[in-house]
Formats: structure tokens, C-alpha cells, sequence
């Protein structure tokens, strides 16, 4: 501990945005970290200083604590916030910044090993009295040993990872019979992951809430907690949606989950801000989960609700200065939701997506938020997580809060990659959502990943999309031939048909459109007949009516594709009236292409190998998840055309087929 006046963020994105802009807002110079995938990023433009770490991959940047201690004192920056992800809960970390006498504000070395690893972890808890789930959390490790433990326990039983977190190395397996496979897949994804495949075993708390309970310790023995938030609604275990306080946690039950927490951090003389998190069971047990050593993602709505600026506090606590407030000055007003906006597609398994940004905008007013780290003309790189934003609404009560940030989504706008935005935007307006009514398994059961496959644009959507490509391309002519924009809608006499085929994913729609006189058009798709009406247009947008109710349509274009945000939704349509007939499915051909960019991790067939429809020929690691590669059809390999361990591109051809429908 020590008085410091720079602060390093050794982070990137939204949170070292935060954290900078908060170490500013509090009178520290600040210092920015980036890889050579970030030199004109977000973070690196907010800080008054910024340092190149290296190559883009985080094993030669980011996660490299000899060059971010080593930028520190480049800089002359005597306090590195860790922010979250990356090296935020690494031990080694926070004693090599000990050792430099640089101050690490974040917990100690010792703190951060022991709740950093979910074995050790628990069996202090259960020492310390901490109420814990049932399961094994031994350190004998062989695969025969668990399966059979996992065999005690019963199905259905998690499979976690026991050190890192963020979902990966987590199964949940309620099928005995696939213990084996699933204990292999969860150690293969840890290792990778965390450079640790120790895993544990937990009784799984059937229609539980995951319920966390923010606490903060400083140097003078004080521990207390600010609150609870509701992380349940997650994907592949991953939270996307949380909110603050629980609507299942009553006075009484707070005061209880927040004593566990309490006593939970006093026990290993926790200091700074760190995170208990539960599991709520329907009955209203709680179990503890693990400790998370570090400002959490979802940190917003606890201050939202509080009124208490946590990185403030941490930067205070980090200096040795006591706790701002004791527990019983701690006071909550209001609620507040946040939602995680991610590059991903929740059609496909939620693959990240990668590319450049065609357009961003974020929302404002009353009672907003949005934690980001993006540019308009920024780009999402393949080398991080998925998560570019978050965008959080506080209110009176939940039903203010929760139609604040419907409202706000509608106002966001990203085009030039593919985003979860719709399907916040649907889960914040699912009825039992809205009732509060919700558990960890809430997504499987109201959005599966079959459900979400199956969505697709209504017929109208492809009709404005039709209108807006018309019009983009009217613009384009009308600015290259220097034309005055008042005559973008005259004509001297009616428009004859105008047939155009646009495409969404594999589908294409034949239309015929109609441009009348007064900016009137006619769109004609299949058997439906829309009738647009212009009134106002600018470069990315056009006020029309529909049907005759005045409405907005957004739009970006990017080559031959339309990124169009109309009627609540989002999509890129593509203009194919020129292609030719689309050829056959994704891979029919037998060739196996990278879903995104990334990493392979295995290629698991080599050429000459016979497989069958749905074999896994490959598996890879984009922004920190991983995919298996399948192939639609059965046949004979001719090639393999990447390595495990090659970087690879979206489309990269990796495995070549030769179907058995075509052989002889």
C-alpha cells in the first residue's frame, strides 16, 4: 500500500475504458496497454498515455506481466489496475507489481491463489461455515476417479473448471453415460483456457438463481457488502443479463447471503472490491459458488443502486485509506438491469463474429448507462472476448428500469457485425422476465438454441430492405452525377417495375418495386403488397410511412449488403439481383470451413479418413469459446488444409471432403 498519482490499466475494451475514465474523473494520470490489434482503440485514445505491448494474440500482449510491469515503469506509472478478465485474479501478477513496489489495487497475492482456484476455495468455506453445495472437490484429478465420483454424487452434476471462470471448462451433465466424454471436454477446455485442467464436481442446484453479493475490505479489518445482483439469466453459462437487487432476495435473505459473503471475505482477510457468489435455491437456500477477486462485469447496477463509485473506492482502499462507510450507512434506492451487447450470433450457437463496425450508436437519457469500448470506425478483432458493451437502465422500481432499457436497445445501433441485440431486446420483453419469474435454466427453456436457429426476417423486413438498397443506390448516382438532393423523389411521370432479389443467410426473395410520384413506392414480395410513403431521409436513415404508420428505418451500406435496423429488428440483407442461383448448402460440397476467426485447437481426421454426417473434423477457439467443426456429409477426406495451432481467418478452408454421394 502507497500513495499513487498514475494509474496503468493493464486491461482492454469497456473496462479499461471505465477505469480510465474513472481514475481521471478522481485526479490520476492514466496509462493505456495495447496490442498491435488495439493501437487506435478506445482505451488507448481516453488515457493521457498509452504503451505497446505487442503482437495481437494475448500470450504475446496482454498476459505478458513482464511487459505490462515493465510499461509501468516505462511510463512512470506507480498503481496498475488490473480491471477484469485477463491478468485481474493472477497471483503471479499482483507479487511481481509487490516486487517492482508498484501498487497492485486489487486483493493480495495470497487471497487472489486462494479463492482464485474453486477446489481450495471451497474446502475454506466449508471451514469457515459458509453453506456449500454437496459434490467432490478432492485432488485426486484421474478421469476414472471422477466419473466415479460424479457417479456418487448423481445426475444431473456440474463439471467446473476449478480455476478461471466465465463458463469455460463448465458442463452440466444429466446423462451418466456421458460423464466420461464431458469430464474430457471440460479439462481440454480448462487447460486451454486457464493453463489448469483441475476440475471439481457439484451437486447441480436444479431451478436455482445465481445470486452474488458485492463486498469490499480495506487494510483496517473492515469488510462489508453493498447489495446482491441477479446474474441468472445466462447462456452456456455465461451471464448476459443481470440486474440489481434480486427479485427473489427479501430484507431478511439479504442481510443473510450478505453475512455469509461477509464472513466469507474476513476469512482470508480479503481487501478491495471482490464478488460471493451463490446459488439460490426455489427454497431459499443458498450455497456458495466461488469467490471472484476482482471488480466484476456487472459492477454498474451495484452503483446504480448505491450511489457509490466502486473503482473510487478501490483506488482509496488501494492507498491504505479505510472503508468510505460502514455497513449500516450502506443504503439501496431503486433498480437497476444491465445487458451484455455481444459479437455473436445466437442463430448458430452464438459463434462470435468478427469484421469491421459499419455503424455504431449508443443510447442516452434519463436513468442510461453504457459502458463501451468501440469506435464508429473501429473493428472487432478475433484475439478477445465477444463482449463489446453494456448498456444499463436505472429506475424507481424493476418495471422502470426494465422499459428504460428496452427503450435504450431500440436506440442502439450496431451494423457491420452480427450482435445479440435482438435477442436482449426479446429477453428483456418475455413475459416471465418481466415478472421477475426466472432461474439459471431460464435461456434453454424460453430461447434454445433451436428456437433462436429457426428465427428469420418477416417479409416485410426484406421489403424495406428493398426500398433502402434502392434508395442508397439512387443516392449514390444522384451524389456522383452532382444532382440537387430536392429532386431525390421527382419524377416526371410514374416509375415502371423495378424486380430485385435480396437475400438474408441462404435465403432469397424475389421483389418488385414501384417508385411512384412524391417519394410513393409500391413493394410487391410474394403474395403481400406494401405501400411506403417517404417524409424525411438522411445518409443512413429514412422516415416513412408503412402501411400508413409513420415509422424509422436505419440502414448501412457496405458493399452489396444492407445493414437494416426496422420494425425492432436487426439484419444484413445482401442485393443478389446480378448473382446467380445459390449454390448448395453450407459444406454439402465437403468443404469444411472456419465458422470464425480464430485458433484451431485439433484437427481430428487427416486425409484418407472415412467419415460420417455430423463427425467433429475439427475444433476451434474464437474469442475465448470453442466450436466443433462438423461435416453435413459422409465421404472419404481428400485434404486437410490447416494445422491445430494455426491462426485462421472466417471462411478459411480447413478439411476437404469428397461426399459418398459423389464417389464411383
Amino acid at each position: 500500500m502507497g500513495r499513487f498519482s498514475k494509474v496503468l490499466v493493464a486491461n482492454r475494451g469497456e473496462i479499461a475504458c471505465r477505469v480510465i475514465e474513472g481514475a481521471g474523473s478522481a485526479g490520476y494520470q492514466t496509462v493505456a496497454v495495447y496490442s498491435d490489434a488495439d493501437r487506435a482503440a478506445r482505451h488507448v485514445t481516453l488515457a493521457d498515455e498509452a504503451v505497446r505491448l505487442g503482437p495481437a494474440p494475448v500470450g504475446e500482449s496482454y498476459l505478458v506481466i513482464d511487459k505490462i510491469i515493465d510499461a509501468a515503469r516505462r511510463s512512470g506509472a506507480d498503481a496498475i489496475h488490473p480491471g477484469y478478465g485477463f491478468l485481474a485474479e493472477n497471483a503471479e501478477f499482483a507479487q511481481a507489481c509487490a516486487d517492482a513496489g508498484i501498487v497492485f489495487i486489487g486483493p493480495s497475492p495470497e487471497a487472489i491463489t486462494l479463492m482464485g482456484n474453486k477446489r481450495q476455495s471451497k474446502i475454506k468455506m466449508i471451514d469457515a461455515g459458509v453453506p456449500c453445495v454437496p459434490g467432490y472437490e478432492g485432488g485426486d484429478q484421474d478421469d476414472a476417479v471422477l466419473t466415479a465420483e460424479a457417479e456418487k454424487i448423481g445426475v444431473p452434476v456440474m463439471i467446473k473448471a476449478a480455476a478461471g471462470g466465465g463458463g469455460r471448462g463448465m458442463r452440466l451433465c444429466d446423462d451418466a453415460s456421458k460423464l466420461g466424454d464431458m469430464i474430457r471436454s471440460a479439462r481440454s477446455e480448462a487447460q486451454n483456457a486457464f493453463g489448469n485442467g483441475e476440475l471439481i464436481l457439484e451437486k447441480a442446484v436444479v431451478g436455482a438463481r445465481h445470486v452474488e453479493i458485492q463486498v469490499f475490505g480495506d487494510t483496517h479489518g473492515h469488510v462489508i457488502h453493498l447489495g446482491e445482483r441477479d446474474c441468472s439469466v445466462q447462456r452456456r453459462n455465461q451471464k448476459i443479463v443481470e440486474e440489481s437487487p434480486s427479485p427473489a432476495v427479501d430484507p431478511d435473505l439479504r442481510a443473510r447471503m450478505g453475512e455469509a459473503a461477509v464472513s466469507a471475505a474476513r476469512s482470508i482477510n480479503y481487501v478491495g472490491a471482490g464478488t460471493v457468489e451463490f446459488l439460490l435455491g426455489a427454497d431459499g437456500a443458498f450455497y456458495f459458488l466461488e469467490m471472484n477477486t476482482r471488480l466484476q462485469v456487472e459492477h454498474p447496477v451495484t452503483e446504480l443502486v448505491t450511489g457509490i463509485d466502486l473503482v473510487a473506492w478501490q483506488l482509496r482502499i488501494a492507498q491504505g485509506d479505510p472503508l468510505p462507510l460502514a455497513q449500516d450507512a450502506v443504503e439501496q434506492r431503486g433498480h437497476a438491469i444491465e445487458v451484455r451487447l455481444c459479437a455473436e450470433d445466437p442463430r448458430t450457437g452464438y459463434v462470435p463474429q468478427t469484421g469491421p463496425i459499419a455503424a455504431w450508436t449508443i443510447p442516452s437519457g434519463e436513468g442510461i448507462r453504457v459502458d463501451h469500448g468501440l469506435l464508429p470506425d473501429g473493428e472487432i478483432s478475433p484475439y478477445y472476448d465477444s463482449m463489446v458493451a453494456k448498456v444499463i437502465a436505472w429506475g424507481e422500481d424493476r418495471e422502470s428500469a426494465r422499459t428504460r432499457l428496452l427503450r435504450a436497445l431500440a436506440a442502439t445501433r450496431l451494423h457491420g457485425v452480427v450482435s445479440n441485440l435482438d435477442l436482449l431486446k426479446d429477453i428483456l420483453a418475455e413475459p416471465h422476465f418481466a415478472a421477475g419469474d426466472f432461474h439459471t435454466g431460464y435461456m434453454p427453456q424460453h430461447f434454445s438454441e433451436q428456437s433462436l436457429a429457426e428465427l428469420a426476417p418477416e417479409p416485410l423486413l426484406y421489403a424495406l430492405a428493398a426500398l433502402a438498397i434502392y434508395r442508397s443506390d439512387a443516392a449514390s448516382l444522384q451524389a456522383q452525377a452532382e444532382l440537387p438532393t430536392e429532386l431525390a423523389d421527382w419524377h416526371s411521370a410514374p416509375g415502371g417495375d423495378i424486380g430485385m432479389t435480396v437475400a438474408w443467410d441462404a435465403q432469397r426473395h424475389a421483389i418488385t418495386l414501384v417508385h411512384a410520384r412524391g417519394g410513393r413506392y409500391m413493394v410487391t414480395l410474394a403474395d403481400e403488397q406494401h405501400e411506403f410513403i417517404v417524409e424525411a431521409s438522411g445518409a443512413d436513415y429514412t422516415r416513412l410511412q408503412i402501411d400508413g404508420v409513420s415509422a424509422r428505418i436505419e440502414y448501412t451500406r457496405v458493399g452489396d449488403a444492407l445493414w437494416l435496423t426496422a420494425q425492432g429488428r436487426s439484419y444484413c440483407f445482401r442485393d443478389v439481383t446480378l448473382e446467380p442461383a445459390q449454390a448448395a448448402a453450407p459444406g454439402a460440397d465437403g468443404r469444411i470451413v472456419a465458422s470464425s476467426d480464430g485458433k484451431l485447437l485439433d484437427v481430428r481426421v487427416q486425409a484418407g479418413d472415412s467419415v460420417e454426417a455430423g463427425q467433429t473434423v475439427a475444433v476451434l477457439e474464437a474469442m475465448k469459446m470453442e466450436f466443433q467443426l462438423t461435416t453435413p456429409v459422409a465421404g472419404e477426406v481428400e485434404s486437410v488444409e490447416a494445422a491445430a495451432g494455426d491462426q485462421v481467418s472466417n471462411r478459411q478452408l480447413l478439411v476437404k471432403i469428397q461426399p459418398a454421394s459423389d464417389a464411383g
